[in-house]
């Protein structure tokens, strides 16, 4: 017992020592090498996300279930949207700077959906030999978010830009997903791993600790995400890879990777509905406050109201992920995912990354479009959860 606890605070010590690297040379004289910039300050972002996803879970002890799987999401995702916002702080006044935003959106949206989602049926096939994830009922209510966020999406894809009304849309979607996440059940949860840690030092000295390692994550995330952002694009230009590429998969691979590990750390446990039910509260996170928080961090640096103009690569992004979006909520719609379905996540997903062209972005939109419609068509409790999703909402 004693080792297992060792091994938890080295793992928590082991994620507060990745950002100091980049604290030191921040605070340096040394400020030349690019790639070792963005080598450092990413991997700040990636302890401070660990931080996060570890505190958030801890918070579970004093709220909901529901609402700290919201949180946890949200948290986890700090440092994405440090990285876009600070795309769309410059888009106002640098050019190209919205179609990164644009980018580490849409990537950020599909890796989710993409990798994690896949990732955690796939562990829990290997772990339990089960084929099949099985959701809690509780989950229509993310289901029912998911659904509203994505229609929205396409309405942005046929506007081609991103405007305040859009953040006051998805900003109330989000809003009231909180607020209704905040009045389900709450239960007991079971920790684990530095979590576990950290909740074993009593309730004084586990909110102290969070509070500080909160404040420790949050200045790591404040100082990388500039240098970070700034340096994919600079190491692009250096390796001669397109920025855009670089920006939509990297930046979000990095910040992601805790939330990514942590869904796969339920699945293992044999808790994958609880891995699962997290990664789907992350994108409604992102598909509701990042993508509305996009035009209103653009306003304020242009310093009057305007809508950020998506333009034909960024709308072609956008109707991809919107697409599958649309085709990720009719697989869960009968609140379950079985192997085969997630296999077919994957391929959709990674097959994509080697096919960059307007035309291939197109086709596998079509693909996500036309599976969606055939499931809607023939899956009776699908069409019964999703109406059943959407009117509860008016019952709560």
């Amino acid at each position: 017992m004693k080792l297992v606890l060792l091994k938890n605070w080295l793992y928590l010590f082991g994620a507060a020592f990745l950002p100091l690297p980049w604290i030191i040379l921040k605070f340096s004289a040394y400020h030349n090498h690019q790639i070792l910039i963005t080598f450092l300050s990413g991997f700040a972002i990636i302890g401070a996300a660990f931080l996060l996803s570890w505190i958030a879970e801890v918070a579970q002890l004093d709220i909901s279930q529901s609402l700290a799987l919201a949180m946890v999401a949200l948290i986890a995702i700090l440092p994405e949207y440090a990285v876009d916002m600070y795309f769309a702080w410059n888009a106002a006044k640098k050019v190209g700077y919205g179609a990164y935003a644009a980018a580490n959106m849409t990537g950020s949206n599909r890796l989710i959906i993409g990798a994690a989602w896949a990732a955690v049926v796939f562990f829990y096939y290997w772990k339990s030999k089960n084929k099949t994830v099985v959701l809690e009922k509780s989950n229509r209510l993310e289901l029912s978010f998911l659904i509203l966020s994505t229609l929205y999406s396409f309405i942005i894809f046929f506007k081609r830009n991103l405007a305040l009304i859009d953040t006051v849309i998805l900003g109330g979607l989000f809003v009231l997903y909180i607020y209704l996440a905040a009045k389900s059940h709450q239960e007991e949860p079971e920790l684990e791993g530095p979590a576990e840690a950290i909740a074993g030092l009593g309730k004084n000295k586990r909110r102290i600790l969070s509070l500080l390692l909160f404040l420790y994550a949050g200045f790591s995330i404040f100082i990388s995400a500039e240098p970070f952002a700034e340096g994919l694009i600079h190491t692009g230009k250096i390796l001669k890879i397109e920025e855009f590429l670089l920006i939509q998969w990297l930046a979000p691979l990095a910040s992601e990777a805790p939330e990514f590990i942590v869904a796969v750390l339920f699945a293992l446990r044999l808790k994958p509905s609880l891995g699962l039910g997290a990664l789907i509260s992350a994108k409604i996170n992102q598909w509701t406050l990042l993508v509305g928080m996009i035009p209103l961090v653009f306003s304020l640096s242009a310093g009057k109201i305007l809508a950020l103009p998506l333009y034909s690569r960024q709308v072609e992004e956008f109707f991809l992920t919107s697409a599958q979006s649309a085709f990720a909520i009719m697989i869960i719609s009968n609140l379950q995912i079985s192997l085969w379905e997630a296999l077919i996540i994957f391929f959709l997903f990674i097959t994509q990354i080697f096919f960059t062209t307007p035309f291939s972005r197109h086709i596998y939109s079509l693909i996500y479009i036309l599976f969606s419609l055939i499931i809607l068509l023939k899956s009776k409790t699908g069409r019964k959860n999703i109406k059943d999703s959407i009117f509860g909402l008016f019952k709560r």
